[in-house]
């Protein structure tokens, strides 16, 4: 126990440089160096819509950094540091994370001394929905207690590798942001680039299909998304998607859920035309359709 102990104790210590706070005029949050020119990687409500921040390190140094780039759909933002002699921490591989796996959670909202909570992982690849403030196909969710402060802070294995950003504490549950979702996010956003989504135009909800309707061999699926709105000069629209249309595949992917639409239309979506499946009445259509970005 005294082992396991130490090498907790280890990890916090060799991580605390490159734990920063992030804040101004009364917003208190986390930040995590991810590379040597000085990028600061931070949840996105930390930062709202501020163009400047201040940053703080564990020894005491305030710094000025600018909003660089953002990810609105997974909730992350990159800030710089100029002329700065930062530490950055190693970004790993969150494709391996397992249930049951020991991870850390670290902050530093106060400019001050970096705190830690721990737990396992309790869920990989989960949807998370419009419930928060973002979309996320693949989030990890930990036991790992998310005191305030702790947004944009890092989630890190046992040999203090970030394997996640910590973004939400949600029914005694913390929410992280993959570190493989980040690693693609970085690479635009330190451009000076947004990340941008795919867009339709519609509204729709998850409904269940009669099973005489699921056994299709054409169909072949238990649930779909009936369109319940479709906006006025819309991809949607322009495609001919209609009002009461069920949607069952865009392209290869089958829609069985509001995520599974939103995890079909990234960016790499945005003006390639795709096929969709559309049940109309008792009818199978096939249109076209051209997503847009926004």
């Amino acid at each position: 126990m005294q082992r396991f102990s130490g090498a907790i104790e280890d990890v916090a210590r060799s991580a605390s440089p490159s734990v920063v706070s992030v804040g101004v005029d009364g917003r208190s949050g986390t930040g995590v160096v991810v590379d040597g020119e000085g990028h600061i990687l931070t949840a996105g409500h930390v930062v709202s819509r501020l163009e400047q921040t201040e940053v703080g390190t564990s020894d005491g140094k305030k710094l000025v950094a600018q909003v660089v780039g953002r990810n609105p759909y997974a909730d992350l933002a990159l800030l710089k540091v100029e002329d700065a002699k930062l530490e950055p921490m190693e970004l790993g591989d969150s494709s391996g994370l397992r249930v049951g796996q020991f991870v850390m959670a670290l902050a530093n909202p106060f400019s001050s001394a970096v705190s830690v909570t721990s737990g396992i992982v309790t869920g990989v690849n989960r949807p998370i929905g419009g419930w928060w403030r973002f979309s996320l196909q693949n989030a990890i969710v930990t036991d790992a207690r998310l005191n305030p402060g702790y947004s944009g802070g890092p989630l890190v294995d046992a040999s203090g590798r970030m394997v996640g950003m910590n973004v939400a504490y949600v029914s005694n549950r913390g929410i992280a942001v993959p570190a493989n979702t980040i690693k693609k996010s970085i690479e635009k956003m330190a451009k000076g680039e947004n990340v941008k989504r795919a867009y339709l135009g519609v509204v729709t909800n998850t409904i269940e299909l009669p099973d005489e309707v699921a056994a299709r061999s054409d169909v072949n699926q238990e649930s779909a998304l009936m369109v319940f709105s479709v906006e006025p000069e819309s991809a949607a629209k322009r495609a001919g998607i209609r009002l009461g249309d069920v949607l069952l595949k865009l392209g290869d992917s089958p829609l069985t859920s509001v995520e599974d639409l939103t995890g079909a239309l990234a960016e790499e979506a945005i003006g390639r035309k795709t096929s969709l499946l559309v049940m109309r009445g008792e009818e199978l259509r096939e249109l076209s359709v051209t997503p847009v970005a926004k």
